[in-house]
């Protein structure tokens, strides 16, 4: 069995892993609370934010960070592109999907149990292909009732997250609940990085593809910047509070304008009527109807 390290940098990965989950974690939580706030396609473009936020850089970001830190003696590890590349397709996809079945008019607990079962198994689904990317001169081997922990972990850390992207809204109530989807995630990552061994067989050439550093170091560092301008998205953008400030000052408006307008239309009608009173009144024809 190969000696399997998933700390080569000691703290390093895990910590920085941890810290781009809970940013992404609270960019998508901010992303989805102004979705909540509006309608339309501007709705539809704050989930797409979100789920990229939430999928991208809080989940598949974090376990690739951590990949950073993991490496079996005698081997050298190298990563398949296209699969790489699939499982951050699929982690943005499943929370998206998620989001848009926990988030439907009336969805309540069983869309919620619904969208957390969705998402949580795309988010292990995420995790394995993303482990499936891996080449090396070995054979890897999981423990079944790890991997079974590490999807039930996911499961659970994604309805909480669903739950907290419907719910939460206010900073300290988000940072809060960043924090906590950035643990749940860690821990998912982890547990299913546990579960894994490596039976290498001495012989060399078998890996191909990629070096991580030629590959996931640009790719992450992609992603990380399009984090920066969601950020920055965000931070520039009103806040769900105050677009609900804006569209309650414009409703009201709105009424007033209505009622403005029908006073105008009344009184107009009222002094149509009136004229026509008068020109009655003083019409000389009524004189010679009268007999005069």
């Amino acid at each position: 069995m190969g000696h399997v390290d998933h700390f080569a940098y000691g703290a390093l990965t895990p910590v920085v892993a941890y810290l781009m989950s809970c940013l992404g974690s609270a960019l998508g939580l901010l992303c989805t609370t102004r979705a909540r706030a509006v309608r339309g396609w501007v709705r539809l473009r704050w989930l797409v934010l979100g789920a990229a936020s939430i999928g991208g850089t809080g989940i598949w970001v974090m376990h690739f960070i951590g990949m950073l830190g993991f490496s079996v003696r005698g081997t050298p590890i190298r990563y398949d592109v296209a699969k790489t590349i699939t499982s951050l397709v699929l982690a943005v996809i499943v929370v998206g999907i998620g989001m848009a079945i926990a988030g439907r008019r009336g969805a309540g607990v069983p869309g919620l149990v619904l969208g957390g079962l969705v998402t949580g198994g795309g988010v292990a689904s995420m995790h394995y292909m993303g482990m499936a990317a891996l080449s090396l001169d070995g054979t890897v081997e999981y423990d079944s009732l790890r991997v079974g922990l590490s999807i039930l972990i996911a499961v659970v850390a994604a309805t909480a997250a669903l739950w907290a992207a419907l719910h939460v809204s206010g900073f300290v109530a988000t940072g809060g609940a960043a924090l906590i989807m950035g643990v749940a995630v860690s821990g998912m990552h982890y547990t299913g990085m546990s579960a894994m061994s490596v039976r290498t067989d001495g012989r060399h050439g078998m890996a191909h593809g990629v070096d991580a550093s030629q590959f996931l170091a640009p790719l992450i560092t992609g992603i990380s910047l399009f984090t920066v301008i969601t950020l920055f998205i965000v931070a520039l953008s009103p806040s769900a509070d105050e677009i609900k400030e804006e569209a309650e000052l414009n409703a009201r408006l709105a009424r007033l304008e209505d009622g403005r307008s029908s006073s105008i239309v009344a009184a107009a009608q009222a002094g149509k009527r009136t004229t026509h009173r008068r020109r009655t009144e003083n019409d000389p024809r009524d004189y010679f109807r009268a007999g005069h």
